[in-house]
């Protein structure tokens, strides 16, 4: 069987679709290439940002108050080896403060304490996720719909390859979306979420609204049925969307037994000595990526 590696962005305004997705591929083989290993990689980008934002960023535009300023481009990283910088005593504490933090906004009937504090979240902190959750507009699909089903359509169309999904920040919410409601039927080998907001309450919050208005009345998150194989969560520590970061204790394992298998990843991006620890491309190129690729393709230590 043929393998294909399909990914979807995250949010924000993006390059144009093309140099996106040469960016992408570069900042995977950047990683590879450290294991040393080069990649052929049969791979396709499935970009949405032009459905919210008209016009893209410039790559070529040096104007930085030019609003198609590109502030951070694809840069190879400064260091000679990227290494894993898990911390077990950072672990525990974040999921001390997760856990005390879902005490708080957790009813018992979903997260909707502090809906005032949602509403701002979504309106300022995350833009694009408030479009995306908003009401449609009185076309004939509403940008939920018509962002989900471009995702729907490239999986469709590979459906008979071994597909490894990546999705980064908003691009994991789409992805659940299009795997739970759009295209069951097609079926994922290895799910890879990056810098992921799934965790947070106010995005549980919707998931939940999702499964009430279905007719589920278990209320309880699992993984979709249609990942066969795995669910790989990477998240950095200062990377403050995927904050929740510990989805295995908020995803019940599907019938296979798949469950989220969290990872806690150095994000080494920067630009202009600005660090971005929820940018793409750091992720991208993480020993942890790296070695779930090779493992995707079953290539020989």
């Amino acid at each position: 069987m043929s393998k294909i590696i399909i990914a979807i962005h995250g949010m924000g305004n993006k390059p144009p679709r093309k140099q996106l997705s040469v960016w992408w591929k570069a900042a995977i083989r950047e990683g590879l290439s450290n294991k040393g290993k080069f990649l052929f990689l049969r791979f396709k980008m499935v970009y949405w940002a032009s459905i919210v934002h008209r016009t893209p960023f410039n790559p070529q535009c040096i104007d930085k108050d030019d609003p198609s300023y590109l502030k951070e481009p694809y840069i190879k990283s400064s260091n000679v080896v990227l290494k894993n910088r898990d911390n077990k005593i950072k672990k525990r504490i974040r999921k001390h403060i997760n856990d005390q933090l879902e005490k708080i906004l957790y009813d018992g009937d979903g997260f909707s304490h502090f809906n005032s504090l949602t509403d701002f979240v979504l309106r300022h902190f995350v833009k694009d996720l408030a479009v995306y959750y908003g009401d449609p507009s009185g076309d004939s699909l509403s940008i939920r719909d018509e962002i989900c089903r471009q995702l729907a359509d490239i999986l469709r169309k590979h459906k008979r390859k071994k597909i490894l999904l990546i999705a980064h920040s908003m691009g994991s919410i789409i992805a659940w979306d299009v795997l739970t409601r759009y295209v069951p039927e097609v079926e994922i080998d290895t799910f890879v979420t990056i810098g992921s907001p799934l965790g947070i309450p106010v995005v549980k919050n919707h998931l939940v609204a999702d499964l009430k208005a279905s007719g589920d009345a278990s209320k309880e998150l699992r993984t979709p049925e249609n990942i066969r194989g795995a669910w790989k969560n990477l998240a950095d520590f200062k990377d403050l969307v995927a904050f929740n970061a510990d989805l295995k204790n908020d995803f019940l394992p599907n019938r296979l037994g798949v469950q989220p298998e969290d990872f806690f990843i150095h994000n080494d991006y920067e630009s202009n000595g600005n660090e971005n620890h929820h940018k793409s491309y750091g992720y991208l190129r993480c020993p942890e990526m790296s070695q779930i690729i090779s493992d995707f393709l079953r290539w020989k230590k």
